[in-house]
C-alpha cells in the first residue's frame, strides 16, 4: 500500500486557491502599459516608498480602522513587508546597549526571534504570559520594573541622528488574532498597553497582518464584516491624552503598526507598511538598507496601489478570503472537537463573537509532552504540526508551552484538515494508552460526512 499522504498543518501561509493572480495580472500589465507608472515603478523611489500606494494606503486603512481623524501619507512607510519592517526600525530606532530588553507576548511569533537577535538583543529577549484576552498588563509592569531596577544605564554605541530616537524596552505583540495562540487583545487592554509603553519609553511593534481576516464565530451569521474589531495599538497611542503630540512628548510616539499584503494577497508580493507618527514613519525610511537600495517593492507598490484604490483587493478579501477562511475555520473546529476534545485537548482561547486569522492553539492532556508528540505525528502519522516550545521566547524559560500545539487552517483543503485531525486523534490515542508507533492507512470513510 502506498505511503499516506502527508499533511502540513504547520504552514501559516495563504492557500494557492485563493491568491488573485487574475487581479495582479491585469493591475500589473496596466501599470507596465502607463511609461507614467512604469518608469517611475522600475527606477528608485522616494525613502518613504511609492506616495500613490501611501495615499492610497491612507484612504484604504482609514475606512478600515475608522480612527478619530484620517490616515495621512505622512504617517506611512512602505516596506518589503512586515519582517523586513521590523529590522529596519529596530535599526532606527533601537541601541543594542541602550535598549534594555525586548518583552515579547508569550507564545510568540518565532520567526521574530532571529530578526532581534541580528539586532543585538540575544540573552535581552523576555516573555510576557498571555491570558484570554492576551498579554497580561500586570505581568508586564512587573517585566518592566524588574528591568528598570536591574538593568543599569548603558551609553549609547550608536550616534545620534535627527530622524530617530532610541527607546529604552521593545514590547512584540499580535495583538489581533495573534500568531500562535489566536487571542485578540480588548480595546481597554489595548489602552493600559499603551500607558505602560509612555511610563516606561517603550516601543510597543504591533503587528496587525491578520486585521482584515475575521469572520463571525456563529456560522449562521453572514461573513463580510468590513470593519475592525477594535481599534489598532497605534491609533491609540495618536488619540490618547494628545498622542505623540502632548505635552512633553517628542513627537514619535510609543506605538508602530506593521501592515502586508503578504496574508491578504500573497507573501511573494513583498510590500508592507509601517504606520506611526509622522516623524517616526520617516524615520523607518532613514534605515540604511532602504535609503541605499531605494524605496522597497517599488514596482509592486504600483500594482498593489492600483488593486487598492479601484477597490479590488476590498471585494477579494470581503467577498472570498473571509468566507472561504471562514469555512476552513469552521472545519478545522469541528474536527478537533469531534476528535481531539473526547481525549482531553483543550482549545483555550476565549471565545469571542469575532474570529479570524490563520492559526488555532491547543492544549494537550498533562501527560503528553508536546515535542514528542510532535515527533511522532509526523514519523507515524504524516501530519506536521508545531509544538509549543518552538514559541518560546529564546533564554527565557519561565513560560513554558511544554503541552501546547498549533494548526493552522490556512495552506490545506478542508478534506485533509479533517483527515490531519484524524491521524492525531490516532496518535494521541496511542500515546495516552502508553502503547509505542502506530501505523497509518489511506482512509476513505466513504459513510461518514459529518462536516
Amino acid at each position: 500500500m502506498a505511503a499516506a499522504e502527508f499533511i502540513n498543518l504547520v504552514r501559516g501561509w495563504p492557500s494557492t486557491t485563493l491568491l488573485p493572480t487574475e487581479h495582479l495580472s491585469r493591475a500589473a500589465q496596466k501599470a507596465l502599459a502607463d511609461p507614467s507608472i512604469a518608469f517611475p515603478g522600475m527606477l528608485y523611489g522616494p525613502d518613504e516608498g511609492y506616495c500613490p500606494l501611501r495615499e492610497t494606503l491612507g484612504l484604504w486603512l482609514t475606512s478600515f480602522y475608522r480612527p478619530e481623524k484620517p490616515i495621512s501619507k505622512e504617517r506611512i512607510t512602505i516596506t518589503g513587508g512586515a519582517s523586513q519592517n521590523l529590522g529596519c526600525l529596530l535599526q532606527v530606532f533601537t541601541d543594542p546597549a541602550y535598549t534594555r530588553d525586548v518583552l515579547f507576548a508569550a507564545p510568540a511569533y518565532m520567526l521574530a526571534f532571529r530578526i532581534f537577535e541580528d539586532n543585538g538583543f540575544a540573552g535581552k529577549m523576555k516573555a510576557v504570559p498571555e491570558d484570554d484576552d492576551g498579554m497580561d498588563m500586570c505581568a508586564l509592569r512587573k517585566v518592566l520594573e524588574e528591568s528598570e531596577r536591574r538593568t543599569p544605564e548603558q551609553q549609547l554605541s550608536k550616534p545620534s541622528r535627527p530622524y530617530s530616537k532610541y527607546y529604552r524596552h521593545v514590547i512584540y505583540c499580535v495583538p489581533t488574532f495573534s500568531n500562535p495562540s489566536s487571542r485578540s487583545m480588548p480595546l481597554e487592554r489595548r489602552i493600559e498597553l499603551v500607558k505602560l509603553a509612555r511610563e516606561f519609553d517603550a516601543l510597543v511593534v504591533s503587528d496587525d497582518v491578520y486585521d482584515f481576516l475575521q469572520w463571525p464565530s456563529d456560522s449562521n451569521i453572514p461573513t463580510g464584516i468590513t470593519k475592525a474589531l477594535w481599534p489598532r495599538i497605534v491609533d491609540i497611542d495618536r488619540f490618547l491624552d494628545g498622542g505623540a503630540e502632548r505635552s512633553g512628548a517628542d513627537g514619535f510616539g510609543n506605538a508602530t503598526s506593521s501592515g502586508s499584503f503578504s496574508k491578504i494577497c500573497g507573501p511573494g508580493i513583498r510590500v508592507g507598511w509601517s504606520e506611526g507618527s509622522a516623524k517616526f514613519a520617516y524615520g523607518v525610511s532613514q534605515a540604511g538598507t532602504s535609503c541605499s537600495g531605494g524605496a522597497p517593492s517599488q514596482l509592486t507598490s504600483t500594482y498593489m496601489n492600483i488593486l487598492v484604490k479601484e477597490g479590488t483587493l476590498s471585494t477579494h478579501i470581503f467577498e472570498i478570503l473571509q468566507p472561504a477562511y471562514a469555512a476552513r475555520y469552521k472545519t478545522l473546529m469541528s474536527a478537533i472537537e469531534r476528535y481531539l476534545c473526547p481525549l482531553g485537548v483543550k482549545l483555550p482561547q476565549s471565545r469571542r463573537n469575532v474570529v479570524g486569522g490563520y492559526f488555532l492553539w491547543l492544549t494537550l492532556p498533562n501527560s503528553i509532552n508536546a515535542d514528542s508528540f510532535a515527533e511522532r505525528c509526523q514519523s507515524e502519522a504524516r501530519v506536521i504540526v508545531a509544538p509549543g516550545s518552538i514559541f518560546e521566547i529564546p533564554g527565557d524559560s519561565s513560560v513554558k508551552f511544554d503541552h501546547s500545539i498549533r494548526l493552522t487552517f490556512s495552506w490545506v483543503d478542508k478534506d485533509l484538515m479533517v483527515e490531519g485531525v484524524k491521524r492525531i486523534s490516532g496518535v494521541l490515542e496511542s500515546c495516552l494508552r502508553g502503547e509505542g508507533p502506530i501505523a497509518i492507512r489511506k482512509q476513505d470513510d466513504k459513510d461518514e460526512k459529518p462536516f
